[in-house]
């Protein structure tokens, strides 16, 4: 599972995305500036609270188009990322024994649905708030994500499945020429989303030069995110007032490097006309890989 950045057109990825179109709003995304030395920072995991950043960043007004006229066109073969109706059975999805007893089942069915088979390991959960407070998770206290970035590179994708699923099993999946597809199912607790809203990348858009690998320090490893860079090129989208019925698939790292999307570059912004009484926004966000031996593959694509 060798995998190495490409912007390179794909036959799996080839046709004209939708995303040309489409109003929406202004905003403010956070993008890292280029530096000579290699950025890191300090995780959630390692603070408990807010990371702590060792880089400059480079706040940049953009316009955020909104992704529901195109929903139905969306791919995550071809933009990264995509948004579908999809309502959970857990009430409180704050109450962990639920999450993991009736939303990981329901999560697993919708990706299995989604690719057309294959299996779905999920590896992690969390929940994040703008409130005040933020979010408790085992780790700590989460906020929304407020710089552009990627979850995993082209060095941190095949490392984490490794950490995974062993070495052995990746090592066999790897001779049986499995896919891999890592996958973020993001739903708000609570809806409509006013409040940091998340903004996505068409990774179409997206050039493998503006993805700038940042180290990511934990209490026991160091990890690595893909950190973004500016271009006036790059074409952004929302989804405004998501429900909890509502769910974002993001892909943040694919095995295959033909063409298609492998890295969605996201994060939270703060609409201009919010009203000042909306709600923090809560939501969950799971990890998971999406593991397609040779007869799934091609299927759900």
């Amino acid at each position: 599972m060798t995998a190495t950045a490409s912007s390179a057109p794909s036959s799996a990825a080839s046709s004209a995305s939708p995303t040309d179109a489409a109003a929406g709003v202004r905003a403010s995304l956070n993008f890292i500036e280029r530096q000579d030395s290699k950025p890191y920072f300090h995780s959630s995991a390692l603070t408990g609270g807010d990371p702590q950043i060792f880089f400059a960043t480079d706040p940049r007004t953009v316009q955020v188009a909104d992704m529901r006229p195109v929903a139905d066109a969306l791919s995550l073969e071809r933009e990264g990322f995509e948004l579908l109706a999809s309502p959970t059975a857990v009430d409180d999805l704050h109450d962990d024994a639920a999450v993991e007893d009736v939303y990981y089942p329901e999560v697993e069915a919708l990706l299995r649905q989604r690719f057309g088979g294959g299996r779905v390991v999920i590896f992690d959960a969390t929940r994040r708030s703008d409130s005040p407070a933020g979010a408790a998770n085992p780790d700590g206290l989460r906020g929304p994500a407020t710089r552009v970035h990627v979850d995993y590179t082209v060095a941190s994708g095949p490392q984490r499945v490794k950490d995974i699923l062993g070495e052995d099993e990746t090592a066999r999946l790897a001779a049986a020429g499995a896919r891999i597809v890592q996958v973020n199912v993001w739903r708000p607790i609570r809806g409509p989303v006013e409040r940091s809203p998340l903004a996505l990348a068409d990774a179409s858009s997206v050039s493998a030069d503006e993805l700038i690998a940042t180290d990511q320090i934990f209490p026991d490893r160091v990890g690595e995110i893909y950190n973004v860079a500016h271009a006036d090129t790059q074409r952004w989208f929302y989804a405004p007032e998501m429900t909890r019925d509502e769910v974002l698939l993001i892909k943040g790292w694919d095995s295959l490097d033909d063409g298609r999307a492998r890295f969605t570059p996201h994060g939270a912004f703060d609409p201009a006309d919010v009203r000042a009484e909306a709600p923090p926004r809560e939501s969950i966000e799971i990890r998971t890989l999406v593991i397609l031996e040779p007869a799934d593959a091609g299927r759900g694509a």
